[in-house]
């Protein structure tokens, strides 16, 4: 038993969705009959992916063996056992035929309601063969006839057993048990014919009717169930004197022997009763011929009998509710709300033929708006099943009630066809909405009203009476109830507030009308209200104040700015005119874009900053304008190069050779006329600093020492500071800064001068202190060892050659000093009286202390710096710019001239010439001035070893200027190339 219970479990398990011949829509579940009560079979939601929630299963065809969970589909055994056995479809199978169940179900989904109309879901149930039948011989004694003169081996025929079971629970063995006096009489044998066993008796001795005429043997019958089942019968052979056995149909059924009968001669099987397939689609047999010879033999056939068709049979129509739709007394009750495609009722049309006679075609007679709609796809011809459906809107107040007929013909010759009808009545519900026409309303209504004021009226209809047509008006948005109200009868509406076009200048909301009817149904309208503009707005700027930057130098009739001005009115009321007040000429303004435009170039020097008002005016009726202010600020273009206000270029400042380091030398001051980063200015050294000893602020261009001077920074130092403002591109001017370093400055001229030949000396050629310092170191350690070795020798010589020379320059015309100092670099004393004595024309000079005249004569030979113009007596002066103003030639490429520099006369009407040999004096010997006097100068006459030399010239005469055009200056006097 509990292996009966396993495969029982295992079979339920097993759940096929469709069969090799089921059509593609088919469920087939498998299930072992006689199961429990509430077994389940199968689950429609969860095998089918079908919703399990929010619909109605309801079962319509399987009952009573099947029942269905509404919220599941969940499909259980009953109370009434599946016998598969007894099943109407089940009962004349052959062994290895399939036994089926057809169940129906219908799914309705409860949100929607039965509107949507409910879906039919079709399957099958196969019923699997159990071994609980035991297999039956056709009677407990079963009759043998056997001649005696049989021989021996004959076979004879043993009466089958039956089993209702199938397959492997069928008939499985046959065994015989004999008595002492048969044992070697007989014998059993099992022959297999078409999946059938047949048992045949054998017979095994000589067989002698006057000695024993009958015997009675056992024969057993078991099944192949698990447990097997058994049974037994008496197999009484009888022995006969003699063949009369005939043809006869062999253990035929009830059904063969009724209809059939067989010609036992001739074997011709003849019908005789009135077939119809439909009660017997086929007869099954086996027919056995006997022999009538000495020695009988046997034979059996199987005999198949095929019942045609014969198109005797009408189709057959059925009417029923399905799901929520149900019938009463042949009535079916429909809501005239049912939308278009609603069922009320399933129709089920079969034919009992087959082929083409079963074929049917059914048909909604009359004009009525109902029609059929397959409810079913299975490909099952002899069944078709139909939803009845509306096919229109149905409407109580029209018609009340229909008389449905159904026609269905088969495709038989000649056709056969039957009707069946159904009455179909409509309730009444409240199903008119109220309506308005027309369903969108528009007014124009004017800013400025009065509250309570009526805006428009609003009316809808319905088609219903009584309560269904008593209509109540409301708003539907709450927000518009906050400015306007309906009056819930009469569909007025009103404005409660201060309507504001510039606030909200449309506005839209729904109005609806309810019936009073169960349920009520409402109608909608739009109403839209267009608020009408009054010029009641000022134009407005965008902004309180305009601020515009221009840059300078701006062509005229350019755009300088953008206002934006509105006005919160609308058409005429809100175009406005732009005007410049005062108009003075300077600016115009462009109506329709706002742009302001310059009638003048700018010029942010002569004017920074321009100031009017904009009065904007609307074409409202009366117009009104408001005004803004414009400040248009000209921002500064980097046109002016900065310029130098201090120190001039040709002056200089004076410095002890023992000034400590920090100290300030000067102060460099510039300006720029521009403002902003093209006024910031930038100071740096860009040359005449070859020692660092200078450094300059940056920013306020102060120059400090940064160092201590030794004896080679003696002299004058020129500083070439370029200030640069931070414009872009950035703009500079170049200065000149003489710092003069000495122990004294009495020798003004002297610096003058230097000071002069300064300005036009190329500003890439550095000027810083004396040039000669360290050649004059090397030639006195040189001069001192050779005064060690040659001693007298080379003062003879010098005696004659400067002896020799004095007279070859007095011949020239050239007079030097009489008296001179044995300090070469010393200035020469004049006489007590103050006037110095002058050589005549012609004559040598005396021969007195000829080793320093020889010593002078050569350094003024080796100088070249000669004496053009005699005859001036006026005391001479420097006539040079000193600031160059914005704009004038480059300072460089001035420098650059070979102009030469005038000579320099001492005159004793000079104010400074009581002091001049003074501040000769106080020079150190290599910074002592170099040049020549005239014939009136009583100044010194000594020269020191400054060396001139004429540069070629580089420029014309129109570049350098009128001093290079006077002949009055010698050519050949220049600045070394070493540091100066």
């Amino acid at each position: 038993m509990a292996t009966l219970r396993r495969e029982v479990l295992l079979l339920l398990a097993v759940a096929l969705l469709v069969s090799c011949g089921a059509a593609p829509t088919d469920i087939l579940y498998r299930v072992p009959e006689e199961q429990p009560p509430n077994t389940l079979i199968g689950s429609l939601a969860a095998d089918q992916g079908l919703p399990d929630t929010g619909h109605l299963y309801k079962l319509e065809v399987g009952s009573p063996y099947l029942r269905v969970d509404g919220k599941t589909g969940d499909i259980y055994t009953t109370d009434i056992p599946i016998d598969r056995e007894t099943l109407k479809d089940c009962r004349n199978l052959f062994d290895g035929d399939k036994c089926f169940l057809e169940f129906e179900v219908s799914i309705t989904d409860m949100v929607k309601g039965i509107s949507t109309g409910p879906r039919l879901i079709e399957g099958r149930i196969e019923v699997l063969d159990i071994n609980d039948n035991t297999p039956q011989f056709s009677s407990p004694i079963l009759t043998l006839s056997i001649p005696e003169n049989t021989h021996i081996g004959v076979l004879f025929s043993i009466p089958m057993a039956t089993d209702r079971d199938s397959g492997t629970n069928g008939v499985a063995e046959y065994s015989l048990t004999t008595g002492p006096d048969a044992d070697q009489l007989f014998t059993l044998q099992v022959a297999v014919d078409s999946d059938e066993k047949l048992p045949q008796l054998v017979v095994m001795g000589n067989l002698d009717r006057e000695r024993k005429d009958s015997y009675d043997l056992n024969i057993r019958v078991v099944d192949g169930g698990r447990p097997a089942r058994a049974s037994s019968a008496l197999l009484r052979v009888t022995v006969t004197d003699q063949n009369d056995n005939a043809p006869n149909l062999h253990q035929a059924s009830e059904a063969v022997q009724r209809l059939l009968r067989i010609d036992r001669s001739t074997g011709i099987i003849y019908v005789k009763g009135l077939v119809d397939r439909e009660e017997e689609s086929f007869l099954k047999f086996f027919v056995v011929a006997k022999d009538r010879g000495p020695n009988s033999k046997s034979s059996k056939a199987l005999v198949t009998v095929n019942v045609k068709d014969q198109n005797d049979n009408a189709p057959a129509i059925e009417i029923r509710g399905i799901g929520l739709v149900t019938h009463h007394d042949g009535v079916a009750n429909i809501s005239e709300d049912m939308p278009i495609g609603t069922p009320v009722a399933l129709v089920q049309v079969s034919d009992r033929d087959e082929g083409e006679n079963a074929v049917v075609t059914c048909v909604v007679a009359g004009d009525v708006p109902f029609q059929l709609r397959p409810a079913s796809e299975s490909a099952n011809d002899r069944k078709r099943k139909y939803f009845l459906q509306t096919t229109t809107l149905l409407d109580y107040e029209r018609v009340k009630d229909y008389r449905i007929e159904i026609v269905a013909v088969d495709s038989g010759n000649p056709a056969l066809s039957s009707t069946n009808s159904l009455k179909v009545q409509v309730t009444d519900v409240n199903d008119n909405t109220p309506n308005f026409s027309p369903a969108l309303l528009e007014v124009d209504f004017a800013e400025g009203n009065q509250p309570g004021e009526k805006v428009l009226g609003v009316t809808a209809t319905d088609a219903d009476s009584s309560t269904n047509a008593e209509l109540v008006y409301s708003i539907v948005e709450s927000h518009a109830t906050r400015l306007f109200e309906i009056e819930a009868n009469t569909g007025d509406i009103r404005v409660r507030n201060l309507l504001d076009r510039e606030e909200t200048e449309r506005y839209e909301f729904r109005v609806a009308a309810a019936d009073k009817g169960l349920p009520s149904k409402t109608g909608t309208a739009t109403v839209v209200i267009n608020v009408l503009d009054r010029n009641d707005n000022d134009p407005k700027f965008m902004l309180s104040g305009y601020s515009f930057s221009v840059i300078e130098n701006m062509a005229p009739l350019n755009p300088v700015g953008v206002v934006t001005v509105t006005d919160a009115d609308k058409g005429k009321n809100a175009q406005v005119r732009l005007f410049v007040e005062p108009d003075n000429g300077k600016f115009v303004i462009q109506n329709g874009t706002g742009t302001i435009l310059s009638s003048i170039s700018f010029d942010r020097e002569k004017e920074s900053t321009y100031t009017f008002r904009l009065k904007a005016v609307d074409a409202g009726d009366p117009p009104r304008s408001s005004y803004v202010g414009v400040t248009i600020n000209v921002l500064d273009e980097n046109d002016n190069a900065p310029y130098v206000t201090k120190p001039a270029n040709s002056s200089y400042t004076y410095m002890s050779p023992v000034t400590p380091p920090d100290t300030r030398v000067e102060m460099v001051e510039a300006e720029d006329m521009d403002s902003g980063p093209n006024a910031e200015l930038v100071y740096t050294i860009t040359g005449g600093n070859p020692y660092d000893l200078f450094r300059i602020s940056p920013s306020s261009g102060e120059i400090t020492l940064m160092q201590e001077f030794t004896g080679k920074h003696n002299g004058l130092h020129r500083l070439v500071v370029k200030v640069s403002d931070k414009g872009k591109p950035p703009r500079h001017t170049t200065a000149l800064v003489h710092v003069f370093v000495n122990d004294t400055k009495s020798n003004v001229s002297l610096i003058e001068a230097l000071v002069g030949h300064s300005l036009y000396t190329p500003l890439d050629r550095d000027i810083a202190g004396d040039p000669n310092y360290a050649l004059a170191q090397r030639s006195n350690i040189l001069y001192g060892s050779l005064a060690g070795i040659a001693g007298v020798i080379l003062v003879i010589v010098a005696v004659v050659v400067i002896r020799h020379r004095l007279q070859k320059d007095t011949k020239s015309g050239y007079q030097a000093g009489k008296k001179e100092s044995k300090d070469l670099y010393a200035p020469k004393q004049g006489p007590k009286n103050g006037k110095g004595k002058k050589s005549k024309k012609g004559k040598a000079p005396k021969p007195s202390k000829p080793l320093e005249e020889d010593v002078e004569d050569g350094l003024q030979k080796g100088l070249k710096f000669n004496l053009i113009n005699d005859t001036v007596n006026d005391s001479p002066r420097i006539h040079l710019p000193l600031n160059y103003p914005p704009g004038s030639p480059d300072l460089g490429r001035h420098y650059r001239s070979n102009s030469p520099l005038p000579s320099i006369q001492l005159q004793p009407q000079s104010p400074s010439a009581s002091k001049k040999h003074q501040a000769v004096q106080d020079l150190p010997a290599t910074n002592t001035f170099v040049g020549t006097g005239d014939n009136n100068s009583t100044g010194s006459d000594q020269y020191s070893d400054y060396s001139y030399k004429a540069n070629p010239p580089k420029y014309s005469s129109k570049q350098v200027g009128d001093y290079a055009n006077t002949p009055m200056y010698n050519r050949d006097i220049y600045w070394t190339k070493r540091v100066w």
